[in-house]
């Protein structure tokens, strides 16, 4: 019964770090250094974060495929090569 509790006790441990980190906002994936935004290819509801101009701030949240302020990570140097910008658009005035 205690390898039990252990086990369960661990489980909502790792559970509540990933909510903080999340809750934190660290997004940068693991190898941040291999990868860059890439604003404009992000298909609908796979983006990676926030969009650029603060309609949401969630990853999954895109509305429309390859929309300007959408982004996704992408490995260094191939966001042109994808069609997208490695710089977010214009902020729009409200």
């Amino acid at each position: 019964m205690n390898s039990r509790r252990l086990l369960l006790a661990t489980a909502l441990l790792g559970l509540g770090a990933s909510a903080t980190t999340s809750a934190l906002g660290n997004a940068e994936p693991a190898a941040a250094g291999d990868k860059e935004k890439c604003y404009g290819i992000a298909k609908a509801g796979k983006n990676d974060c926030a969009d650029a101009n603060g309609v949401h701030s969630c990853a999954g949240q895109a509305k429309a495929d390859n929309s300007a302020s959408e982004w996704k990570y992408v490995a260094k140097g191939t966001c042109e090569k994808e069609g997208g910008k490695t710089t977010p658009p214009a902020k729009k005035s409200k």
